[in-house]
């Protein structure tokens, strides 16, 4: 049995926990600042529970010490101190962060590192890039490589068309950072809430748009490589009109704590979502223009016992697919392993990675 310790007792690090502990092969230490989010932690496995601020580094370095690996379920901005921790700790460390600052760090740290640094093992990115990746190799010749990704309300009921069903720091950032992309072959940033399309799937309308973070290291990847490469978010239409009525015209992208505020207390939660990954791949194979696109939804299911919802399945599956991976030596012990590293058929073997393969109505794991 492997020790690994999760930080960040929300929704998604319970998640994790639930999925790892009810595996039998992992023993669990979970770590966040609050005693009281530690109490309400919502899983029915054992796991240690250790009330530690991320912002004391020696007792960080203390609760991650001796530890085959440690996971970051923390919001983005505790990216470097928890990375640091795990190598001062000589543990093996993979995250979830979309924040392109966040990955730049922990790549940084990676650098001559004895054990691995995965960063972006969730959903966009983390899965999706792995899909792209798979698909993008199919090819002699790459065009355009677009990925979609949503996490969305079943039953949309408010002028926004959302739920909170994720982080809303995570959200509100990706609404308002540079984005990255490839564009006639040369890598650019973009703009966030721009480029709006709109795409029929399933006879449901959507629309999609730029935001961060979504593409992980595949800029880098595929430089030199492909004409078009992009990631846009997935939501209903009219979603991003009144995201910039706020973000803009308000200017509310300068006081983000009062649109968590905001939004957290308009807004309701939910645990009846969907998750949407959608992409397209074009390019030429044996001399001819070829199209490749994997569409997929992943709904809300139950999960030792209780319903979680298909964001907190497909997050905390990700990451722990590409734990359970690495513990098996199918993955490099060292340094920085991209997500595009790890194949396909792989991930959707696994026992956490199958919650892809099919929406399932029944536990995504052996013992979850």
């Amino acid at each position: 049995m492997k020790n690994v310790v999760v930080v960040g007792a929300g929704k998604i690090g319970a998640m994790i926990a639930e999925l790892l502990a009810g595996s039998g092969d992992y023993s669990v230490t979970i770590v966040d600042r609050s005693s009281a989010q530690l109490e309400r932690l919502e899983t029915t496995r054992p796991v240690t529970k250790l009330a530690v601020d991320i912002e004391d580094a020696a007792g960080l370095r203390r609760a991650t010490a001796g530890q085959f690996a440690v996971l970051s379920a923390a919001p983005y901005h505790a990216t470097r101190a928890i990375a640091e921790a795990a190598k001062a700790g000589g543990a093996h460390y993979l995250d979830l962060t979309e924040d392109v600052a966040s990955t730049r760090a922990v790549k940084q740290l990676a650098d001559g590192a004895r054990t691995a640094f995965i960063p972006q093992c969730g959903l966009a990115p983390g899965f999706i890039t792995i899909v792209a990746a798979d698909l993008a190799s199919r090819f002699d010749e790459l065009h355009d490589v677009r990925m979609r990704v949503g996490a969305l309300p079943k039953f949309p009921s408010n002028a926004l068309n959302y739920n909170l069903t994720w982080s809303t720091d995570g959200v509100i950032n990706e609404y308002c950072q540079p984005c990255e992309a490839i564009v006639n072959g040369e890598r650019r940033e973009t703009q966030p809430l721009e480029e709006l399309e709109e795409f029929s799937l399933d006879g449901d309308r959507y629309e999609a748009f730029n935001t961060s973070g979504g593409l992980g290291t595949m800029c880098e990847t595929l430089a030199g490589k492909v004409r078009n490469l992009n990631y846009r978010t997935i939501r209903y239409p009219g979603h991003a009109a009144l995201m910039k009525v706020l973000l803009n015209d308000l200017r509310l992208r300068d006081r983000r704590e009062w649109l968590k505020e905001i939004l957290e207390n308009a807004i309701p939660a939910t645990l009846q979502d969907v998750v949407i990954v959608f992409v397209t791949v074009t390019g030429l194979r044996g001399g001819q223009l070829h199209q490749e696109t994997y569409a997929n939804k992943i709904y809300s299911a139950p999960v030792g016992g209780r319903v979680r919802s298909a964001i907190q399945i497909t997050t905390a599956a990700g990451i722990c697919t590409v734990l359970d991976l690495l513990a098996a030596g199918e993955l490099p012990q060292a340094g920085l392993v991209r997500q595009e590293e790890i194949a396909l058929p792989k991930f959707l073997g696994n026992r956490f990675g199958r919650v892809y393969s099919v929406n399932r109505a029944e536990d995504p794991a052996p013992g979850a």
